[in-house]
């Protein structure tokens, strides 16, 4: 039996195999409170890609073939080696034609914790070597605020996470900790690159037994953890912008803001001063105003701002606040409101993110990174797209343009997709008009474990490796693990890496993309170069040997840090990188751009549509379509700890027991929740941790659409509107979301979502 330590996106755990299944998981010794999503490890083989497969038309009659049978057509399972020169034909095929630009290079996901196999990393590495393709930036979890807090602190979003209040200092010094989108304890448990030990629970009760105070801001009540007795505030979703501009105006009107802090270290507090008593558009935005809006009293909303200003206030914001039309908006005033509460940079005041949306965040010991294999400059001519944006990317014409950032672009010609790791049909919105774009490319090329909705609509499957079987090296906080394989490769799949080397050696550039060394070697010259900084880490075969090793760490990984604790002090000698060098509460280069859905200050956007607006009339209820509990995003939806979520197979929407009993519905009932952009089928669960007139359906499930586009599974982008954040950051808006929900009175179909396509044998082609 091998044993193996192996980071993932939500921890470590060591993993035991007999070569064909996993037969044991369990948690690494160093994490206190390990994921349940680690017993997904276990999986079962049915939906796995066994060997290179070719959408039958596209394989009869060639690119382009039938686009519309995508999802529909049966594959063929053919060679390496004819697969791999099929898709090297069609990489010079569209280069010669058509250009760099016309390839889409697409890995969005978190396919792999791992350093080297990251599928990311050797994807953007294979298509510079390769000369070039459209890609993309940000993320769905953080565009928005990604795109708007560079110009607030002159920092990217990655930075000022790092530079976050620790957990260390909240508990020592923290009173009150109000947090916008709650602060959801399986949200902590997974991060991006690879999850460390989970110290989250034990922190927050640190916190909590020092006698912290939290409030959720919340349509979920069970947002923040009952055992730490938060106070639910719950505004209309979507409303959360014109509860803080209500917060800030009570706090200036009754003369409790900080107006040194405001002079000497903010840029544009009478701008925004302005906006605020309403001086220019005659709408002061008073907690009355904000009470129409919010569906909150105006007497709590004045309540809150005064109890903010008595305390050590840390105002926390999540990823998911930001995920709403007009997104950027969120994350500005809330910054704002701690700007005029004068808390930022002092010990447990201020502002903070993302706790609640992943990882460990707010200080923890930064690691000393493994480094990653050379990746190339990007070409020129090569543009990059927003990462929610590829659907309008495949609907362009020749020469369509748009607005992002400051920057007017222009959408290139896309006539082939190359995918590694991801799956598009869990992440983006309004997978009904997705799909008709889907049919636009002349070829789609993905790299698979499994048979994903996104696999079943491409034209060549290429069989990947899962990181359960293969070398791989896992760093997440001061660990490092020395991944091995559990399991054999199934079937005749093979590491990223090794598929790019082999598509590279077709087109020229083999040596300069492997360098000489195979994915093992490669995984052990990392480590080498890792070495050279670190004498103090054993060689290569004493690592594996060990399985893990550590760096020093603080007690409980949390060394002390504030942010922008320097500037607070000495903001003059410590400026920042910003045009004022200070925190720009009113940008002028956002002004100068004249976009009407972001100004020069924060503001609030009436969204496309909210409860309390005559789109109500139509469509009752509001989505949350959160992250999910028993998985990663889509990730290992078929495996155990996503299916003991379900009920059925199927998802669960959680709603109130007022809105389910004029609706005639009962827990355990099929519904059906349904708007003009789509449908889909879910179980009812009743509850009163959900506020009324919402409903909460979380991501993840694997698109499983009938033949009239209802998704039997129950995923809830097929009712998101794709659209971008404002032309600041083009980020998704999933949040902003109005629904109808109505019982299934019919037999409920079974769900399919894991079933293989069909194949046939290349004989029966024509």
């Amino acid at each position: 039996m091998t044993a193996s330590n192996i980071l993932t996106h939500w921890g470590p755990f060591l993993v035991r195999g007999d070569g064909d299944r996993v037969t044991e998981v369990t948690g690494h010794p160093s994490d206190p409170d390990p994921s349940a999503l680690g017993q997904s490890l276990r999986q079962t083989h049915e939906c796995r890609v066994k060997n290179p497969s070719i959408r039958s038309s596209w394989l009869e009659s060639g690119p382009g073939a039938r686009p519309e049978h995508r999802g529909i057509d049966p594959f063929v399972e053919v060679s390496w080696d004819e697969a791999l020169d099929l898709v090297t034909h069609e990489l010079v095929r569209v280069r010669n034609n058509f250009g760099h630009s016309a390839i889409f290079g697409g890995s969005y996901g978190w396919g792999s914790a791992g350093r080297f196999h990251m599928p990311g990393r050797q994807t953007t590495r294979f298509f510079r070597h390769f000369g070039g393709c459209t890609d993309s930036w940000g993320t769905y979890s953080s565009s928005a605020a990604d795109g708007i807090i560079p110009y607030i602190f002159g920092m990217s979003y990655l930075e000022a996470m790092a530079q976050g209040t620790s957990w260390s200092v909240i508990a020592d010094h923290t009173e009150l900790f109000v947090s916008f989108g709650g602060l959801r304890l399986s949200n902590t448990q997974v991060s991006y690159g690879g999850q460390g030990p989970h110290r989250t629970r034990s922190w927050m009760k640190h916190c909590f037994d020092n006698g912290v105070e939290f409030v959720n801001v919340s349509p979920i009540r069970d947002d923040i953890d009952a055992s730490f007795s938060p106070h639910w505030v719950h505004p209309i979703p979507g409303t959360d912008v014109a509860l803080m501009a209500a917060l800030i105006h009570t706090l200036a009107v009754e003369r409790l803001h900080d107006e040194t802090f405001l002079t000497t270290h903010c840029q544009g507090w009478e701008e925004l001063e302005a906006y605020i008593l309403g001086k220019n558009d005659g709408t002061p935005k008073s907690a009355d105003w904000a009470s129409e809006i919010t569906g909150l009293t105006s007497k709590s909303i004045r309540e809150l701002a005064r109890k903010m200003a008595s305390k050590r206030t840390l105002v926390n914001v999540t990823f998911a606040v930001q995920r709403q039309d007009h997104g950027e908006q969120v994350y500005w005033m809330a910054i704002a409101l701690t700007a005029v509460l004068g808390q930022i940079g002092l010990p447990g005041g201020g502002f903070s993110f993302p706790f609640g949306s992943a990882g460990n965040p707010g200080g923890g010991q930064p690691p000393k990174r493994i480094p990653g294999c050379r990746i190339p400059k990007r070409p020129e001519g090569c543009p990059t797209i927003s990462v929610s944006r590829i659907t309008e990317l495949l609907e362009a014409s020749p020469g369509d343009q748009y607005e992002h950032n400051g920057q007017i672009l222009t959408y290139p010609d896309t006539r082939l997709v190359y995918w590694c790791g991801g799956n598009i049909y869990h992440h983006h919105q309004d997978l009904n008009r997705l799909n008709r774009a889907w049919r636009r490319p002349e070829t789609i090329v993905v790299h698979e474990p499994y048979w994903t909705p996104m696999a079943k609509r491409s034209d060549i499957v290429l069989p990947a490796t899962t990181p359960l079987e293969r070398s791989d090296l896992g760093h997440a906080e001061t660990m490092l693990l020395a991944m091995q394989p559990v399991v054999r490769a199934f079937g005749s799949s093979r590491d990223d890496y090794t598929i790019y080397s082999a598509l590279a050696a077709r087109l020229g550039f083999g040596e300069a993309f492997t360098e000489g060394r195979t994915a093992n070697e490669w995984v052990q010259y990392l480590y080498e170069e890792f070495r050279k900084n670190n004498n103090w880490a054993p060689d290569y075969e004493k690592f594996k040997e060990a399985g893990t090793i550590y760096h020093d760490m603080a007690p409980m990984g949390q060394p002390r840090q504030v942010f922008l604790e320097e500037f607070r002090d000495h903001p003059v000698a410590n400026p920042l990188s910003t045009p004022s060098g200070r925190i720009e509460l009113y940008s002028k280069t956002i002004a100068d751009y004249k976009y009407q859905d972001c100004v020069g200050h924060p503001a609030w956007f009436e969204p496309f549509e909210r409860l309390g607006t005559p789109a109500a009339q139509r469509h009752s209820l509001h989505l949350v379509s959160n992250q999910p509990k028993g998985k990663l995003h889509g990730q290992l939806d078929h495996g155990e700890s996503s299916m003991l979520e379900k009920v059925d197979g199927r998802e669960v929407c959680r709603l109130h027991p007022t809105d389910a009993v004029v609706r005639n519905i009962s827990n355990g009932d099929c519904v059906r929740i349904f708007n003009d952009r789509g449908a889909c089928l879910a179980v009812a669960q009743l509850t009163e941790s959900i506020m009324p007139n919402v409903i909460q359906l979380s991501t993840g499930a694997w698109y499983d659409p009938d033949k009239l586009g209802v998704c039997k599974h129950g995923n809830p982008n097929v009712l998101t509107r794709d659209k971008g954040t404002s032309q600041i950051s083009q980020g998704p808006s999933a949040h902003t979301c109005l629904v109808e929900v109505e019982l299934f009175e019919e037999q409920p179909p079974s769900v399919s979502a894991f079933d293989p396509p069909q194949f046939i044998l290349r004989s029966t082609l024509n």
